[in-house]
């Protein structure tokens, strides 16, 4: 299963190739840009040296090759289960937001996307940002292992905490509060909470049921703004399941 990008305001998907060909601007005195595929490399690299290799990976552009998000699922060679660790990747061109990542999760049945947050990398296009950012990188990378572990307890916690439609509704007040959902995509994550369209969420009302009812209709979603909603759906879930230890 490949991890998708959803594009919106003018990004178009491009292939590696086609990206490596988006122009880089000149730098100035203050502001230091890089090139997307640059980022992206160096990323890929410090993956190989931890024995971490990609599954899939998917790239959008937006505002002429401007902006840059890309999407990379991994593989660690072990017994995956039904979801897998994915970074987001972004870059900008016209000083709109800082070179970085963010690692999540990819629920393999239905492609849902859940950034964690709890291993992030953000570095600001000033001077030495190409001594600063494999380090950076490195750093971020080296912790997915913890990261990995995290998210086996805290879904394993979500698969076993029931919930009654009234803790259900009061969980999906909460998010709209928290503006992971917008009101407009409440109807549709109340019909997968009811009637989940994959059967491997009927399972029982749970926790685990009621966030792949959130995540499947958060589809569609300003992918940008995904790190932060997920971060407050974890947190709402972590809460409701007694998880307090973890860092959302």
């Amino acid at each position: 299963m490949t991890a998708r990008l959803m594009v919106h305001c003018g990004a178009h998907h491009v292939t590696r190739e086609e990206l490596a060909l988006t122009d880089t601007p000149e730098r100035t005195k203050t502001w230091v840009p890089i090139p997307h595929e640059t980022l992206l490399t160096g990323v890929q690299t410090a993956l190989e040296r931890v024995g971490l290799g990609m599954v899939s990976e998917s790239h959008a552009l937006g505002r002429e090759g401007a902006r840059y998000f890309g999407l990379l699922r991994l593989s660690d060679g072990r017994d995956a289960g039904d979801f897998g660790l994915t970074i987001g990747v972004r870059n900008s061109h016209d000083q709109s937001f800082p070179a970085g990542l963010v690692v999540g999760a990819t629920v393999f049945v239905c492609d849902n996307l859940s950034f964690s947050g709890e291993v992030k990398l953000s570095r600001k296009h000033t001077a030495h940002i190409a001594r600063d950012l494999p380090q950076l990188i490195d750093a971020a990378v080296g912790r997915l292992g913890d990261l990995r572990r995290t998210q086996d307890q805290r879904l394993a916690t979500y698969k076993v905490r029931e919930l009654t439609d009234m803790a259900a509704h009061d969980l999906l007040v909460q998010v709209l509060d928290a503006r992971v959902l917008p009101v407009t995509k409440l109807p549709l994550a109340l019909t997968e909470w009811r009637h989940p369209r994959h059967p491997e969420f009927r399972d029982g009302k749970t926790a685990w049921r009621l966030f792949n009812a959130i995540t499947e209709a958060s589809k569609g979603c300003d992918l940008q703004l995904l790190p932060r909603r997920t971060q407050a759906l974890h947190g709402l879930l972590d809460a409701a399941c007694g998880l307090t230890t973890f860092a959302v």
